[in-house]
């Protein structure tokens, strides 16, 4: 058994006796993910967990469709899981009894039990950001301003694959087009300056970061306005104090923007992220998502403006912040104490 499986069992034993349940039935991929120790639950980025869990946290059941109980008991699963193997045409949810409160019902409770990273969690966090940093410089320091942004992409995502790492997200713009929010990759030339944006899972966890490299220097507004998200994101941390509300940190974000030199509506021209860890955003932050900072917990804020951005997955405890996403071999700029990820110059 995983080191942190007792105490995640434990956590949804408290959840359910808080709550007047009995068991809960859990389905989505980032439930799912945590609660079974970083088990792969789907067979690809996007796709249907391949399983259901009837959970209590003392006896345990997992519905899962035949075709992949194989795979899943050849030691992925916990061994203290009882496993039902369901016909595949039948969906796994499905095979469970009747009467379980279904997940949906509990979500932010269970977010916040899954919140705070477990010692093994964390290790294992902190392997896949280093991962995922070094693999981005290693693809950027051999880009070159007439290669496509496919052809970075394909770089990127085919050593993200080598290191056992699902690549849920891989945006990459070249100069052309760095002003889309969301730039996913195509035919163009990578040109003066590029970015690339990665989403990378592997035992359940996602670790979220942007990199930028340049093939010139950067112009004075690029330069400020680089600085500018720098400092918003310095205030988002600073926000970050146990217990409070992600909404008033999401205020707290949006504020610093005119704060530091930005336009004030820029927060609403793309989500600023939020925590993560077993989702991309877990959750998104909002003005109205009723969740609330846990020490501990995982976090990847990614203020923007027109042509800059920057995004790091950190854990923010009483120790302070630990940048996650980190290679020792780009290049870096000091915001209030923390090494933050500068621009590559070629």
């Amino acid at each position: 058994m995983g080191a942190d499986r007792p105490e995640k069992r434990r956590r949804l034993r408290e959840l359910l006796d808080r709550t007047g349940h009995d068991a809960v039935l859990l389905t989505t991929g980032p439930t799912l993910a945590w609660y079974l120790d970083g088990t792969r639950v789907d067979v690809g980025a996007g796709a249907a967990p391949v399983l259901a869990v009837e959970a209590d946290g003392r006896d345990d059941v997992v519905h899962c469709a035949l075709n992949e109980v194989e795979r899943l008991e050849a030691g992925e699963l916990p061994p203290d899981v009882r496993v039902h193997p369901v016909p595949w045409t039948t969906p796994p949810a499905l095979a469970a009894p009747d009467g379980l409160v279904p997940e949906e019902s509990l979500a932010a409770e269970l977010r916040a039990a899954r919140a705070r990273l477990l010692p093994a969690e964390r290790a294992r966090y902190r392997a896949l950001g280093r991962t995922c940093a070094g693999v981005l410089t290693r693809a950027l320091l051999t880009a070159e301003p007439g290669e496509s942004e496919n052809s970075l992409a394909a770089r990127v995502g085919g050593l993200l694959l080598a290191e056992g790492i699902d690549v849920l997200v891989l945006l990459v713009a070249g100069q052309d087009r760095l002003g889309l929010r969301h730039p996913v990759p195509g035919p163009g030339p990578l040109g003066r300056r590029a970015v690339v944006v990665v989403c990378g899972r592997r035992h359940g966890l996602i670790a979220d970061l942007t990199r930028w490299v340049a093939f010139d220097a950067p112009d004075a507004r690029t330069a400020g306005a680089t600085g500018a998200v720098l400092q918003v994101e310095a205030d988002a941390f600073a926000a970050c104090t146990p217990g409070r509300a992600l909404a008033d940190v999401l205020a707290d974000v949006a504020a610093a923007y005119p704060r530091h030199g930005l336009a004030a509506d820029e927060w609403t021209r793309h989500h600023q992220g939020g925590p993560t860890g077993y989702a991309g955003r877990d959750p998104r932050a909002t003005p109205h998502v009723p969740d609330r900072v846990v020490a501990g917990g995982a976090f990847a804020w990614n203020p923007t403006a027109p042509a800059v951005k920057v995004e790091d997955t950190v854990v923010l405890d009483e120790a302070g912040i630990e940048v996650l996403t980190v290679d020792p071999h780009w290049p870096t700029v000091e915001v209030r104490g923390l090494a933050r990820p500068a621009e590559l110059q070629r």
